[in-house]
């Protein structure tokens, strides 16, 4: 049998090995996860939330822009179960309605830091050398700038120029963030900035796993490297994505939340829970339940999406002895 049958071969059984790796991996780590009430108990807050989030606009008998000029600062009721704003506006509605656009924000801002970091990530750990230099010169680049700020100027900058309508992609644009309430420019601001820890947390991962035995075996078997990558480097990352993504999530509803209570978020009527809480700091003293209920549910959110977070960090943890 020639050394090429051999390494590939062996390459094969690392795979099957590695499969059953993972899914006793993925098993165990469920099963020490459910052990961790407060996790446990997060991700069902979390679950619930989302339902609420998608079937609660379709039930509630308000909409968010709604006024009853008859029933303005009205303290929770039976009709207002959490009052109304100083415009007649449910509480309770436009809550539900920000939790749809703040669950929306963490996981499309997610969605694109995984597009962008897991890649590129792969890329620099894997072929190292000059493209791994460029590619974490532009991380650490771009890690000395103020998120904040970073987001504030990009997001000035893209209203800007959709409120000046110059036609092509910018028209196209322009539409989808009216539809959107203005969050075209949070997406793309938050994305730009946020896939760097991912893409440092990949490379490492990267980096490490192209010097295990499996990985050298499929070379010598002839895999290219897009295959390595694929079918090695990347599926062998994945808790460490998963990990990083649940805590990544709650980071992105703050840094939504902080923009929206500075008036560069959404657009108003549509509600954000920052926003929420900027129209009621000038009425906290007469009607402090306008501040509370919109802070509680961004605190608890962001809550539990970190202690879910630490959870599965601690249920992917190989290292982990747990009885």
């Amino acid at each position: 049998m020639s050394s090429v049958a051999v390494a590939e071969s062996d390459a094969t059984l690392q795979d099957n090995r590695g499969a059953h790796g993972i899914e006793s991996l993925w098993r165990s780590a469920l099963r020490r996860l459910a052990k961790n009430k407060v996790a446990v108990i997060s991700a069902w807050f979390l679950a619930f939330l989302i339902v609420i989030a998608i079937v609660g606009p379709m039930v509630l008998p308000y909409s968010y822009s709604e006024q009853d000029h008859s029933a303005v600062t009205q303290p929770p009721s039976l009709e207002h179960p959490m009052g109304t704003d100083q415009l007649g506006r449910d509480i309770l509605t436009r809550l539900v309605f920000g939790a749809r656009v703040s669950l929306t924000v963490g996981f499309v801002v997610e969605a694109v830091i995984l597009i962008i970091g897991v890649p590129l990530g792969a890329i620099a750990g894997y072929f190292g050398g000059k493209l791994d230099l460029a590619i974490m010169r532009v991380v650490d680049v771009l890690y000395a700038m103020p998120n904040l700020l970073f987001v504030i100027v990009i997001m000035t900058f893209l209203r800007g120029q959709l409120e000046a309508d110059s036609g092509g992609i910018l028209t196209f644009l322009s539409g989808l963030d009216i539809k959107l309430g203005g969050l075209v420019g949070v997406y793309i601001g938050l994305g730009l900035i946020s896939w760097l820890t991912v893409a440092r947390i990949v490379r490492a991962s990267a980096m490490a796993l192209k010097e295990r035995e499996f990985v050298e075996a499929a070379v010598s078997a002839g895999s290219d490297n897009r295959r390595v990558l694929m079918r090695h480097i990347m599926p062998n990352t994945i808790a460490p994505i998963v990990v990083a993504s649940t805590l990544g999530i709650p980071g992105a509803i703050l840094y939504e939340s902080g923009i929206s209570f500075l008036g560069l978020g959404v657009i108003p009527p549509m509600p954000s829970w920052g926003l929420m809480i900027s129209e009621a700091i000038p009425s906290m003293r007469s009607y402090p339940y306008m501040l509370i209920f919109p802070a509680a549910t961004l605190s608890l959110t962001v809550l539990a999406f970190n202690f879910l977070g630490d959870g599965l960090r601690d249920a992917l943890d190989p290292w982990m002895k747990r009885s």
